[in-house]
Formats: structure tokens, C-alpha cells, sequence
């Protein structure tokens, strides 16, 4: 049954502080009272896929990348995107780690990865991400928590598991907290070298807790946590996500 509502919505001011990539905003909507109303939703239709990889192929190929031609549909992936007014301005894809398909980091961590499946550790990996350039950051932390929720709340897997590219290690590492993994290695599938970096998602969980919903009242924290949705909206995400998958 295909489901249209979104997973969540959200309204976010217009504000110069309050957005994520290398773009500005136009000046004329600097100010505090133009609110932007942003949707996420799941990619459960060829239509929503093809609008995700359009953002996915105009990103990375304006940083000069190489990528796939179109977003896969598979039983262990799913694809979130966030929309405002009809245009689709963010997107990732989460890979859950199974016998079959395994996950993309494989392809040049393969060694890395088997070594946390040995510890009994249930991997999987947000790939594709995508952000338009003067888009909140609140659209950022609604994937990544929505993608938490997906991968430890439902079907409880253990670990985040990204390759980024050597100068975005810092942002992943000061901002969600992601540690050194697997070194750095050429990433086959965007002709650019890669890091492997890991979370626990058992400490992902604790700063949502901790500061989740508090953008207000976050007393200087500088990581992305306070962006993310309050825990009381956990069980309503939970339950979009499962009637939508």
C-alpha cells in the first residue's frame, strides 16, 4: 500500500546561522520571522527515486564526483528525501547490512567491516547524501535522526559505518561524533579517496537524549544533536516509518 503522508514535518526560520553547505541564502530572506516548512518523506516510488538522484548527481558532480546513475531499490536500502514547496533539497540512503547484499563500504573496507561483524555488531551505512546548498540544518539532523530510528529503534542494528572524503572527517567527527576506523582508501564508486569512520549507535541514542529538541536551550553545544527531534517525537516517527516502508 503506498503511504503519502510525511514521516514528519517541520517549520525552520530563515536564518543565515541555521544553514548547512558552501551556499547563502538570498539576503532578502534574512530574517527570523520567514519560517520554511520542509517535509521528509520516504523515496517509496520511481518519482520520488528520480527527484532524490537529480539532487544526488547535481551535488556531487558540482564537487566533481562520479556517481551512479539512479538510486537502487533494494529490500535491505531504504531512501529518505526532505522537500519545501515541492522541490526535493535533501536526500540519503541507508544500507543495512545483510548475507546477501552486504553493504557499499565492502567494496574498499571489506576487511574492516568483517572484522566488527566477527564481534557480533550489526552494521549499517547512510550513503548518498545529498543537501542543496542554503538548506537548514535541521533538514540534515531529520535524515540522519530518521535513519537512526530506521536502523536501531525498528530493526536494531548497532553501528553507522560511512566512507567521507578526508576533509569532511572533522565535520562527521566534531558534529555527530563518528571516530577514526579504517583509514584512508580510494573509494572506487565516486573516484575520490575515502575514510572510514564508525558510530555506535548506542551513543547516538544518549545524544539524542541528551540534547535533542534543545536548539534553544542547548547551553553552547556545537554538535548537530540539538537540531535533531525531541525523543517525545520518537514513537510518531516510529510508527510513519513502519506503515511507509
Amino acid at each position: 500500500m503506498f503511504i503519502d503522508e510525511p514521516i514528519i514535518s517541520f517549520d525552520t526560520p530563515v536564518l543565515n546561522d541555521m544553514v548547512v553547505g558552501e551556499g547563502r541564502i538570498d539576503p532578502a530572506m534574512d530574517h527570523e520571522i520567514d519560517l520554511q516548512r520542509f517535509h521528509i518523506r520516504m523515496a517509496n516510488s520511481h518519482g520520488r527515486r528520480d527527484a532524490a538522484s537529480l539532487l544526488i548527481r547535481k551535488m556531487y558532480g558540482w564537487r566533481g564526483y562520479a556517481v551512479e546513475p539512479g538510486i537502487v531499490h533494494a529490500m535491505n536500502r531504504i531512501t529518505l528525501f526532505a522537500e519545501t514547496a515541492g522541490t526535493t533539497v535533501g536526500t540519503m540512503t541507508l544500507c543495512l547490512d545483510n548475507d546477501e547484499s552486504g553493504l557499499p563500504a565492502d567494496e574498499n573496507f571489506r576487511d574492516k567491516l568483517d572484522a566488527l561483524r566477527a564481534e557480533g555488531r550489526r552494521l549499517c551505512e547512510p550513503s548518498r547524501l545529498a543537501i542543496d546548498k542554503g538548506v537548514s540544518k535541521r533538514v540534515f539532523a531529520a535524515l540522519i535522526h530518521i535513519s537512526y530510528i530506521y536502523a536501531h529503534n525498528i530493526h536494531g542494528y548497532t553501528d553507522y559505518i560511512i566512507e567521507v572524503n578526508p576533509r569532511h572527517v572533522v565535520f562527521y567527527k566534531r558534529m555527530l561524533g563518528f571516530c577514526d576506523f579504517g583509514g584512508e582508501r580510494e573509494c572506487t564508486r565516486v573516484g575520490a579517496p575515502a575514510v572510514l569512520l564508525r558510530l555506535d549507535l548506542a551513543h547516538m541514542g544518549l545524544q539524542i537524549r541528551k540534547y535533542g529538541g534543545m536548539l534553544e536551550q542547548h547551553g553552547g553545544e556545537r554538535s548537530f544533536y540539538p537540531y535533531f527531534f525531541p525523543i517525545s517525537d520518537e514513537p510518531g516517527i516510529t510508527g510513519r516509518l513502519i506503515r511507509g516502508a
